[in-house]
């Protein structure tokens, strides 16, 4: 009995120090399985957000609902380099009077950009832009711009909007399908069908100083009757317009109007417009669709 109680105890023994050592090891194995994980678990799928991210908006739908006015005080950032006046003097940087259209590196007669910026190409076009806007450096490694970039989306369309109100006036563009498409597409899109009958309300904030009736006499502002499509600042006959508003150039499309109303000072600067303008983008296209339908 002895002896077989020995053997058990033994054997029951051994087997404890063999759990122990299997634990030992498993416990060292797993641990340097977790030291050696990656960073990042799995992988991205392309056009899936990651869980708790934010989506993303297309630059064109927040170009749809920009406003100028919030864009002008985000220039104040570039002042200390950029004026943007027409025929402003260049400092650090270059006068940014009508660049948008104009030739990246090329836009200022004269001014020494650098190689970096001229071997781009192209044209300051709305996606270049916002590229450039984001990360100058990183848009052209070399450049002189020492500013970092704005990473907030919604500023960055502000200030473009600001940018081609000063003497470049390029239409919009178009708001992707897939945008258009999710929610915050689709609210863009609502917002910029302008209702007529809505518009003659907001159009009366504007009787003070113009008349919209075919033949009505000018004001303060001209008459209105027949705009749309007709040349800026040379409208009505025998108006004295401003020779901020008659420099512009160009024609009063729905782009040009809804700049102009965002912000008329911000459009021309040196107009006789008091009117601070429309921030509401709803408002602005209201009021385009009265005037076009004014009879």
């Amino acid at each position: 009995m002895a002896d077989r109680f020995n053997t058990i105890a033994g054997w029951t023994l051994f087997s404890g120090v063999v759990a122990l050592g299997l634990a030992s090891i498993s416990g060292h194995y797993f641990k340097a399985d977790k030291e050696h994980r990656p960073e990042k678990m799995g992988y991205e799928i392309e056009g899936v957000a990651a869980e708790g991210g934010e989506k993303t908006v297309a630059i064109e739908a927040l170009l749809a609902t920009a406003d100028a006015a919030k864009g002008e005080a985000t220039f104040k950032k570039c002042m200390a380099c950029h004026t943007i006046n027409q025929g402003g003097a260049n400092g650090i940087g270059p006068n940014l009077y009508a660049v948008f259209g104009a030739a990246v590196g090329g836009h200022v007669a004269g001014f020494a950009y650098s190689d970096a910026l001229k071997a781009k190409g192209g044209k300051w076009d709305w996606a270049t832009m916002n590229e450039w806007l984001t990360n100058p450096k990183k848009f052209a490694e070399g450049t002189k711009m020492s500013f970092a970039g704005i990473s907030d989306p919604a500023e960055r369309a502000n200030l473009m909007v600001y940018l081609n109100a000063q003497g470049s006036n390029l239409p919009l563009p178009a708001v992707p399908a897939a945008a258009e498409g999710a929610e915050a597409g689709a609210e863009v899109a609502a917002a910029v069908v302008g209702d007529a009958a809505k518009g003659e309300q907001v159009f009366k904030k504007c009787v003070a100083c113009h008349t919209v009736n075919a033949g009505g006499a000018n004001g303060i502002g001209p008459n209105l009757n027949g705009v749309a499509g007709s040349k800026v600042g040379a409208h009505a006959a025998g108006f004295a317009y401003s020779d901020a508003l008659k420099g512009k150039g160009g024609v009063w499309d729905d782009a040009t109007l809804d700049a102009w109303l965002t912000n008329p000072r911000a459009f021309a600067a040196g107009n006789k417009m008091t009117f601070a303008g429309l921030s509401n983008p709803q408002d602005r296209a209201d009021v385009i669709a009265y005037i076009k339908a004014a009879k």
